[in-house]
């Protein structure tokens, strides 16, 4: 879909004078010690009276609002004469300007000081640009191609570095609108690797403060990385000009995150190489890195076009981010960057949270992926019940992601080769598809009774599927250790020796069920305080499964009490079996790419 979108754009500039025209951008940061970047934009060969500009209210990859005009200030506009014309605001991220003679130029201020996936960063470290959070766009020339001057600062020693093809100099191009706000840039003095596969060229653009060693050590890992995904699919992508660019940020003045796109992808951390991030910094290369396949080409249909303008909402977030979730640490373990042990030890974090959680009986995987706009990095001021209603479809996705490889291989099938169907019937040529789409590919694949059990069972309903039966076919135990006692919530004890309930009761655990809340102070337990010192875990663990405990509690300032009946702990762990069997062995192997 978005190769034809770009086929289209081109003969859309041989055909039509208003498309054929270059918009041209400038962005200097000579006040960059106070985070302001200075933004021009040249629009010419106007056709309406009235001429609209905007900010985009959301980001490629981003599923809720962020309103990046609030960043904006200065805002002018002059004509080509350089007459300074009218400006209305209809509305808040829209500047709507009259009067001029067929050119408008503008110019505006912008803050900005987050360096992470979303939005955009400038100091004397960097210029770490998101673009819809940085530059203004006409939607009346969104088929019109761009091109953008990033005025470096030579004092900095700073470079330019994106999916954007260079023109010359520090001026860069796009084909079209598309394009341009899908193509994050850091400008920085950063250190670049780079290796070909299969003709491709993938770089590692990496901005810290670390030695050339340490980035050599990373590079490799990355490599490593590169080449696990692509087992999974038997190819690369088709990248745009060939290349595939990791836009690498870990400085202590950044926030953590990820974020994918074509030909590129954002990762941030405050993790430094040498403390901690040489091993804790990958999963998100693994993770954002598989995106390049599944969701950036295997793509819902209801993220295209992406909308600038509004939330993108898609029920299929449980495939696109969360089988992705899924493979995220599987390929650091098949590229011998964690252990075997340490993956599979290591799902049990994401196992207890989809399936401990009371949120499956509300939504199913397709409703929990609607919630995206209200939790993607969303804000909000009104407490909402989401430790009851939600599941984050990352891991939810993941879950089922897990269900679905080890089911599969019980037919001598695997999760990567139904990838790589859904790779070459969607992705390869960009087709859009649908939930249906999924469906009807994993029955062609699996048959019609398993396609359909999977997904009326586990995508369309919330039922959760056997994992204990499934664990046990690759030699792997599911464990639940039922005499240790659980209260119910996490809870804190401060100085003055009162424990404060700091998240909403889950619905079902003793403390629910005995009426406590989010916020309540308990003071005693039959009748006995807190000493100094204490966890209240370490309370409950001096009782027993079954146990009443006289709880006593303040609310809104009044005392009050209540009985708790203590629950089992709803905890699993997940290990590696001792007792396995050699058939399940070598499933592991062949499961993991154990040598």
């Amino acid at each position: 879909m978005r190769t034809l979108f770009i086929l289209i754009a081109l003969l859309l500039f041989t055909i039509t004078p208003l498309a054929s025209q270059t918009i041209s951008y400038e962005i200097s940061f000579e006040n960059a010690a106070h985070h302001e970047a200075e933004v021009k934009v040249a629009y010419t060969n106007i056709e309406k009276d009235v001429f609209s500009v905007r900010m985009s209210r959301t980001s490629p990859g981003r599923y809720a609002l962020h309103e990046f005009a609030k960043n904006v200030y200065n805002f002018e506009a002059f004509d080509g004469k350089g007459k300074t014309l009218k400006v209305d605001r209809p509305n808040t991220h829209e500047w709507q300007i009259m009067g001029h003679d067929g050119s408008v130029n503008i110019s505006y201020t912008l803050f900005a000081n987050r360096g992470d996936g979303t939005y955009s960063q400038v100091d004397e470290t960097h210029a770490h640009l998101n673009i819809p959070a940085t530059f203004m766009y006409a939607p009346a020339l969104k088929e019109s191609q761009i091109e953008v001057n990033f005025r470096v600062r030579e004092d900095l020693n700073w470079k330019v570095a994106t999916q954007m093809p260079l023109v010359s100099g520090t001026t860069y191009s796009a084909l079209n609108f598309q394009y341009f706000m899908d193509s994050p840039t850091e400008i920085s003095d950063f250190n670049l690797r780079e290796f070909k596969v299969d003709s491709k060229n993938i770089r590692l653009i990496l901005h810290h403060s670390g030695t050339e060693q340490e980035m050599d050590t990373y590079f490799e890992k990355v490599k490593k990385v590169v080449l696990a995904e692509k087992d999974v699919y038997g190819e690369l992508p088709n990248f745009d000009y060939n290349t595939y660019t990791f836009l690498a940020c870990y400085i202590p003045n950044a926030s953590g995150d990820g974020m994918e796109h074509r030909n590129s992808t954002i990762l941030t951390s405050t993790r430094s190489l040498a403390k901690g991030g040489m091993e804790g910094n990958i999963g998100t290369v693994s993770h954002e890195f598989f995106h390049a396949w599944n969701v950036e080409r295997i793509r819902p249909k209801s993220l295209e076009p992406f909308n600038f303008e509004e939330a993108n909402m898609s029920g299929e977030l449980w495939f696109a981010e969360g089988f992705t979730s899924y493979y995220t640490n599987l390929i650091l373990c098949r590229a011998k960057l964690i252990s075997p042990k340490q993956y599979v030890e290591g799902l049990g974090g994401t196992f207890n949270y989809v399936w401990n959680s009371p949120g499956r009986r509300f939504f199913s995987p397709i409703e929990m992926s609607y919630q995206a706009p209200f939790v993607d990095a969303a804000r909000s001021v009104d407490p909402v019940n989401r430790d009851n209603t939600f599941i984050s479809y990352y891991s939810y996705g993941s879950a089922l992601g897990l269900a679905l490889d080890l089911s599969l291989r019980q037919k001598n099938l695997t999760l990567d080769d139904y990838m790589k169907l859904v790779w070459k019937q969607f992705g390869k040529n960009e087709i859009p598809y649908t939930i249906q789409d999924l469906h009807r590919s994993l029955n062609a694949f699996a048959g019609n009774e398993f396609g359909d059990r999977f997904f009326n069972s586990y995508i369309f309903q919330s039922e959760m599927p056997d994992f204990k039966a499934l664990f046990e076919t690759v030699g792997v135990v599911l464990n639940q250790n039922s005499t240790v006692p659980y209260f119910g919530v996490a809870i804190s004890v401060t100085e003055k020796n009162k424990a404060i309930i700091q998240l909403n009761t889950q619905i079902g655990t003793a403390a629910y069920n005995a009426g406590l809340d989010k916020g309540d102070v308990i003071t005693r337990i039959n009748e006995t305080g807190f000493e100094d010192g204490q966890t209240f875990n370490d309370i409950i663990q001096q009782y027993k499964v079954g146990d009443e405990l006289k709880v006593d509690f303040v609310r809104n300032n009044q005392v009050r009490t209540t009985m708790v009946k203590l629950d089992a702990s709803s905890q699993y762990t997940i290990t590696f079996d001792e007792m396995a069997s050699k058939e399940s062995l070598a499933e592991r192997s062949h499961w993991l790419k154990i040598d």
